[in-house]
């Protein structure tokens, strides 16, 4: 049997302190010691950004396995995260990006015990997209926190972007993850066991990242190995031109209510796994008008 304490995998970008902070205290919480992360820098970062982050890592007493800077091609996530789990070595890994924070129904290290009982090499989890009760793509205060910053979970992701909203959270080291963490080929997650990853993306600022996203993809200084990122970013970028600069939080379809991190969201184990075993990848078509 591996042991039940995970190694935190991570490819962090150009995120805030504060963000990174809160982060490393909730997986502490939850039980990580051991946290193997890699920085990447696109261009249009200055130093003094990346210097803050980097600095404010150590203060958390991580110091970052690697630092790279460039294009933030399709695959550079995937590249660095499997350099990050070959380092890693024997074990469970547990996978997340800064913006994610997971959440799980039983302790991390009794996840880990039942999924080897019953004989999983991997965990799943679904995406729940957290936004401000108002809609808008704010900032937060540390001292509030992201619950009171961020109040309202719902399936943006899933419904408005028809991306994929699966995630493997946790995975043996022997065990290929696909690219975005979304999925690991031949391995099925137990789907009455889905954990929830609180997706706090939609914060002040992320506009501007999915337009620079589109852009890049589009003229091909970013390589895409699908269309798939540059169509979502271009949902959520309509989405929003539509609504006033705001996600529509009464839009049925989205199933924005209150959630926290303190406890799971209400009949979860349900309806995770009813979005889990009916997704299907989206037929591609141009952005839908009604959104």
């Amino acid at each position: 049997m591996l042991s039940t304490s995970p190694a935190l995998i991570a490819v962090v970008g150009p995120v805030e302190p504060p963000l990174l902070a809160a982060w490393v205290c909730h997986y502490r919480w939850l039980g990580v010691e051991r946290f193997l992360i890699a920085f990447h820098f696109p261009a249009h970062v200055p130093d003094p950004q990346r210097h803050e982050l980097q600095a404010a890592s150590r203060e958390l007493g991580i110091v970052p396995t690697g630092t790279s800077t460039g294009p933030w091609h399709e695959y550079t996530n995937t590249h660095l995260r499997d350099a990050l789990r070959h380092r890693a070595g024997p074990g469970w890994h547990l996978l997340a990006d800064a913006d994610e924070f997971q959440q799980y129904p039983a302790p991390l290290s009794e996840v880990i015990t039942q999924a080897e009982k019953s004989g999983r090499r991997v965990v799943g989890g679904l995406m729940l997209d957290r936004i401000a009760a108002s809609g808008r793509l704010t900032g937060w205060r540390p001292e509030g926190g992201l619950d009171l910053a961020y109040p309202l979970g719902g399936h943006l992701t899933h419904r408005l972007l028809h991306g994929d909203p699966r995630k493997i959270v946790l995975a043996r080291h022997d065990v290929t993850v696909a690219g975005g963490n979304h999925r690991a080929p031949g391995q099925r997650p137990d789907a009455d066991r889905i954990c929830a990853v609180h997706h706090f993306k939609w914060r002040a600022g992320v506009l501007d990242d999915l337009r620079r996203r589109v852009q890049h993809f589009s003229t091909g200084t970013w390589q895409e190995q699908t269309p798939a990122v540059r169509d979502e970013a271009s949902r959520l970028l309509l989405h929003v031109g539509q609504h006033g600069g705001v996600i529509n939080t009464s839009d049925p379809r989205f199933a924005f209510r209150r959630v926290s991190l303190d406890r799971m969201p209400f009949s979860w184990p349900s309806e995770a796994r009813s979005i889990v075993t009916a997704w299907r990848p989206h037929a591609r078509t141009c952005p839908d008008r009604r959104q």
